[in-house]
């Protein structure tokens, strides 16, 4: 009998954890020496201090977290929700914006000592609720998300967006979206077009609300009528096919009207009379740029010379389509890196006082948004 069948359905005996003092007798050096070198600490030569670490290394030392947990008084887990996608917990990995969100968060936390957790979003207290959380970050959480209730009234911080503001035990971080629609719009006005349209998603955040009301004061204040298409779901297929929604019909205007078929594919001759049609697209739902550009010159608009484009995206195809498109960005990573800050001043430091962080937006103008005069100005 070999001795993986004498062992079949056994579990393997644990493997004898490495110590401190296993290190210290390995390098020559006290423990108290050791401990100084692999915590940075002590007044120790940079010789000494890498013989430590190098041993430490070598002989698979890792520090016993439970121990640590007990002297900080913390678990070093964070909590993260991804609020918008409730519907779709796991559709985060398709979403360029919510794929580097995400990955900045982890990295971010986890050069600061905390690893981090991912909550799908629509979980229930029962799930979350013994787990050592020191504190959840809860992205763009919907209007009816009661994650946020939950978690307060368990006395466990939360970092979100500014749909969070003046609540005790939460903190915010959010993007300037005012000045991210104006200054789209501005540049679109800049170029010479005056009927814009905005496709937005069917979303109840803080995020979309806010797209809504810049737009809106806008158009009050440039005396523009507000054109806007909304996408019934995430992903490439519903953001397009609103997309030609937008191009072929007025969007939700004032006076109302008839509304084409939902499931019916525009074609090109389905556009509204010249004078009528939209000359600029301002698409902030999420979807592939190239894609977009496909879907207005399949509907025979010239991007740019009779439709301007822009898209809310940090997918980099942008750039690399003909000809590039504009984009505005909502720069995750930064977004990330005043978060966790934040989350450090909160845990690590104490800060009890409720405290907030605006980050600006960045419009990467491109030949999609630009007149030929203005591309040959910024050649």
């Amino acid at each position: 009998m070999t001795d993986a069948s004498r062992h079949r359905g056994q579990p393997s005996p644990p493997t004898p954890r490495v110590r401190l003092v296993d290190v210290a007798r390995e390098a020559g050096l006290s423990k108290t020496t050791v401990s100084a070198a692999l915590n940075g600490t002590g007044r120790l030569s940079p010789a000494v201090r890498e013989k430590a670490r190098e041993t430490a290394r070598r002989m698979g030392y890792r520090p016993n977290a439970t121990a640590r947990q007990l002297r900080a008084g913390r678990a070093k887990l964070i909590g993260y929700v991804l609020g918008e996608l409730a519907g779709a917990p796991w559709a985060f990995v398709e979403s360029p914006y919510f794929a580097r969100l995400t990955g900045a968060v982890a990295a971010t936390a986890l050069r600061n000592g905390y690893a981090m957790v991912l909550l799908p979003a629509g979980s229930l207290q029962s799930e979350w609720a013994d787990l050592p959380l020191d504190g959840v970050i809860v992205t763009d959480p919907a209007a009816d998300d009661r994650i946020v209730d939950e978690l307060l009234a368990a006395r466990i911080p939360v970092f979100s967006d500014r749909s969070v503001e003046g609540r005790p035990g939460a903190h915010w971080v959010d993007v300037d979206t005012e000045a991210a629609v104006r200054s789209v719009l501005d540049h679109f006005r800049e170029q010479g077009a005056r009927r814009p349209v905005v496709v937005v998603p069917d979303s109840t955040t803080r995020f979309h609300a806010d797209v809504d009301a810049a737009h809106r004061a806008w158009c009050a204040e440039n005396d523009a009528e507000v054109r806007v298409v909304r996408a019934a779901q995430t992903g490439n297929g519903a953001v397009v096919h609103a997309v030609e929604t937008a191009l072929t019909d007025h969007g939700d205007r004032p006076d109302g009207g008839d509304r084409p078929d939902p499931g019916a594919r525009p074609e090109a001759g389905d556009r509204p009379d010249p004078a009528d049609r939209p000359d600029a697209l301002l698409v902030v739902a999420e979807a592939s740029p190239p894609l977009v550009l496909e879907a207005a010159r399949r509907l025979g608009y010239d991007v740019p010379g009779d439709l301007l484009l822009a898209c809310v995206s940090e997918d980099v195809t942008a750039e690399h389509t003909e000809p590039p498109v504009t984009t505005v960005s909502l720069r995750p990573d930064a977004v990330a890196e005043a978060g966790v800050e934040h989350m450090l001043a909160v845990l690590e430091h104490g800060r009890v006082e409720q405290s907030g962080t605006l980050v600006p937006t960045r419009l990467d103008v491109r030949g999609s948004s630009l007149r030929r005069e203005g591309r040959e100005r910024q050649g």
